[in-house]
């Protein structure tokens, strides 16, 4: 499978390599990061080389997935933006994971937006999600500036989280916004 390679102004979101494990690891380590990812426990070395292996296993299966984004100035891996439905998921979900010393610069919402874009226009689908635990409010930012709205809470891997969506209709009132 070919996946493909999307650039926004600031970044390049791109299938991982093995290289990427050394910063995966990194930001799968940080306790600050991980609280509102998965169960909110941190991943050893070996845990993230599973969790990358997931991820590219997820293309493979589903036709699309996270991607590994680097930032292009400094050609760094940060961390992980994309589509996103395991088998039991609630819907399709749009998802991103940043190292901490890449926070509060607007990445997110650019790969999100990027992701976003991808998940109507090339793959068709009517509706986006994004899962996000309450007291995540930056990420809640992140949705909202990605035109999401808040849509009621769910349980997600025995925890709770709020849901945020966007339809194909809101979508295009935000892309043209942006034009």
């Amino acid at each position: 499978m070919n996946i493909p390679i999307i650039e926004t102004e600031r970044l390049i979101l791109r299938s991982f390599r093995e290289e990427d494990l050394n910063p995966y690891a990194q930001m799968s380590a940080d306790e600050e990061v991980m609280r509102y990812i998965g169960n909110g426990k941190t991943l050893s070395r070996a845990e993230s080389w599973r969790s990358i292996a997931v991820i590219i296993g997820h293309w493979y299966l589903r036709g699309y997935g996270l991607w590994a984004v680097e930032e292009r100035e400094s050609g760094e891996m940060i961390g992980r933006i994309g589509c996103w439905k395991p088998e039991g998921w609630i819907d399709f979900e749009v998802g991103w994971t940043l190292r901490r010393s890449f926070w509060g610069k607007g990445y997110a919402t650019e790969g999100g937006f990027a992701s976003i874009k991808y998940a109507f226009e090339e793959l068709g689908k009517k509706k986006v999600i994004s899962l996000i635990r309450p007291n995540n409010f930056a990420s809640i930012r992140v949705a909202e500036k990605l035109g999401e709205k808040f849509e009621g809470y769910v349980e997600v891997l025995g925890n709770q989280a709020l849901m945020y969506g966007i339809t194909t209709q809101g979508w295009k009132k935000i892309s043209r916004s942006d034009e």
